[in-house]
Formats: C-alpha cells, sequence, structure tokens
C-alpha cells in the first residue's frame, strides 16, 4: 500500500498545476512583535488574504477542477458553517456548474450573505455542520451528483495543501508550522506535504477546548463522542465525518496539538487587528493564539502560524472589542 504521505505529496502537486491560476499567493508576513515575544521568527501565512477570504478556495476549486464534464452536468452538493460554502459557492459560478450548499442553522450571518453574494442555492438543516454534511451527502447520493467535502476528500485535501507549496517557496527555512484545526482538511495537505519534503519540519494543530474533535480522535486512535460547547472560533466547530481519512493523516504527519481557551483567543484575535492591521476570524486567531500560549518553546525558530480565514461578523467583532 502507498504511503500516506506520498499520496498527499502526489496530491498536493497535482493541485499546485490544477489550481494555480484560478487563486492567490498568500503573502507570508513577518510578525515583529510575536518574534520579539518568542525570541524567534514569526511569520504569518495570510490565507485571510485568500479569494473569498479563506483557504477554503484551495480545495474546492481543486475538486471542482478534478470532476468529468458529465459529473459537472449534473452538479454538485455540498455542506459548510460558511468559508467551505463560499469557496465552492465562487468556483460554481466561476465554472457555471449548479450546485446546493447545506449549511446549519447555527451558520454565521454574516458568512450566509457571502454565500448567497455568488448566487448559490442555499439549504439549511440540523444544529451543526455535521448534521448538514450528512443530509448533503444523502441529497447527492439520491440525485446522482457529486458531494464536495469539506475536508473528507483527497482532491480537498491536496488543495489545501498547496498552502505548504508556497510556504516552502517563500522561506524555505521554517522550522514549525502551527494550524488550526476543524475536520483536518487543512493540517492534513499542509502536514502530509511537508512531511514529504523534511520530516524534521514541527507540525502543530490548534484546537479550541471547547471543539477538541481531531484532538480527542487523535489520542483515542478513533473518532469518539466529544461534549463540545460554543467557541468564537465557528470555522473549526462540528463534529468529524464516520470515516474521514483525515483522521490517519493527522496521527501519521500531525507532531502535536495545542488546545486554546476562549479569552486566548480572543486575545490573539485583538492582536491580530490591533497590532498587525489584519482582519481576522475566530478561527483563523487560533494559531496566534496557541503561540501565545507557549512562546517559550518556539525560541529561536522560524515558525509559520496559518491565519485560515478573515470573515468574522461585525457584531461579533464588537462583543469582542
Amino acid at each position: 500500500m502507498q504511503n500516506i504521505v506520498d499520496i498527499v505529496k502526489k496530491e498536493v502537486l497535482a493541485a499546485e498545476k490544477r489550481i494555480r491560476a484560478h487563486i492567490f499567493e498568500t503573502p507570508l508576513v513577518h510578525s515583529p512583535l510575536l518574534s520579539r515575544i518568542g525570541h524567534a521568527n514569526v511569520f504569518f501565512k495570510c490565507e485571510n488574504m485568500q479569494i473569498t477570504n479563506a483557504f477554503k478556495l484551495r480545495g474546492a476549486m481543486n475538486k471542482i477542477l478534478s470532476l468529468e464534464d458529465k459529473e459537472k452536468k449534473k452538479g454538485v452538493t455540498t455542506a459548510s458553517t460558511g468559508n467551505h460554502g463560499s469557496a465552492v459557492a465562487y468556483s460554481l459560478k466561476e465554472f457555471n456548474i449548479k450546485g446546493s450548499i447545506f449549511l446549519p442553522g447555527n451558520a454565521a450571518a454574516s458568512k450566509i450573505e457571502i454565500i448567497r453574494d455568488y448566487g448559490a442555492d442555499l439549504r439549511f438543516y440540523g444544529d451543526d455542520c455535521l448534521e448538514a454534511e450528512l443530509k448533503a451527502k444523502e441529497e447527492a447520493k439520491k440525485h446522482g451528483m457529486v458531494y464536495i467535502s469539506p475536508y473528507n476528500d483527497i482532491k480537498v485535501i491536496g488543495g489545501q495543501g498547496t498552502i505548504a507549496v508556497e510556504l516552502l517557496r517563500q522561506n524555505d527555512k521554517i522550522d514549525t508550522v502551527l494550524c488550526p484545526v476543524g475536520g483536518g482538511g487543512l493540517i492534513a495537505g499542509i502536514a502530509g506535504f511537508l512531511k514529504s519534503v523534511n520530516k524534521n519540519i514541527e507540525i502543530i494543530g490548534v484546537l479550541p477546548q471547547n471543539c477538541s474533535y481531531m484532538y480527542e480522535a487523535v489520542k483515542a486512535g478513533k473518532i469518539v463522542d466529544v461534549e463540545a460547547k460554543p467557541t468564537i472560533a465557528d470555522g473549526v466547530e462540528g463534529g468529524l465525518e464516520p470515516g474521514t481519512i483525515t483522521l490517519d493523516i493527522c496521527r501519521e504527519c500531525v507532531d502535536d496539538f495545542i488546545l486554546v481557551n476562549e479569552d486566548e483567543i480572543k486575545e490573539a484575535l485583538l492582536m491580530i487587528i490591533g497590532k498587525h492591521f489584519m482582519l481576522a476570524e475566530g478561527a483563523g486567531a487560533l494559531s496566534t493564539a496557541a503561540f501565545l500560549k507557549e512562546s517559550k518553546r518556539f525560541a529561536n525558530r522560524n515558525t509559520a502560524l496559518v491565519i485560515s480565514g478573515a470573515k468574522i461578523g461585525l457584531d461579533k467583532l464588537k462583543k469582542i472589542l
């Protein structure tokens, strides 16, 4: 059986060629403030500056561009709390493909509005993204459509992994990467590719204490029930799809996990906005929160913090401020 790292590397390199003309190469920005705090060289990988303002476009675009013509004609379904939905909606509009996007009833209003702006067919189901995912899969099977998972798809993972290709092109001396974790598609792509190039690069996943599904699954070696609470990092909310391939990739390629609480996420969010003058959503601030929490362990290391997205509603931001 082919090694999982080799599989991810192959998919990432194919995605790099497939989607490069359709996405931004997001900047790698040095942070003098965090570098001073941690006695390190710290960089933001700014996926908040991607088209649709989140990394999700990479995976959605790669999956859609991988479809056969007959699959494109039948259309697609997907499910999302927002960022994946807007990425799919953008891609469908770009290539004139029909599709339906399922969202949980608690999806952030700011993200719903953006998806609507792309003219997508929106359908609401359930109270969390896992319920919406299962409903979208059911509809896809019923109508012979392609279901695009937010994370449980090697083409989606390959697309997200193009971040790692850019990262090494921008700075080939990176020692550590801190990455937000929800369903695991982002960190699976980044970690799988980086470990194929240099197994000594340290990959650390960051999750909210209130929503630590992947952390608990890796610790148990299987998907387990987690009593989740609401989190400001709503982009990583929701359970794991049964049988997701991201679990095995995380177990194989992710070196460690850091859990952060809600106050730590808010502190990091305010630092990104107030000191670096960039917009980030809660999930996008997770890596910075983890760095601030455990800054001493990164001393003298070239450390990249993935800011996964920018979509935070004005009401939520006002409350934090």
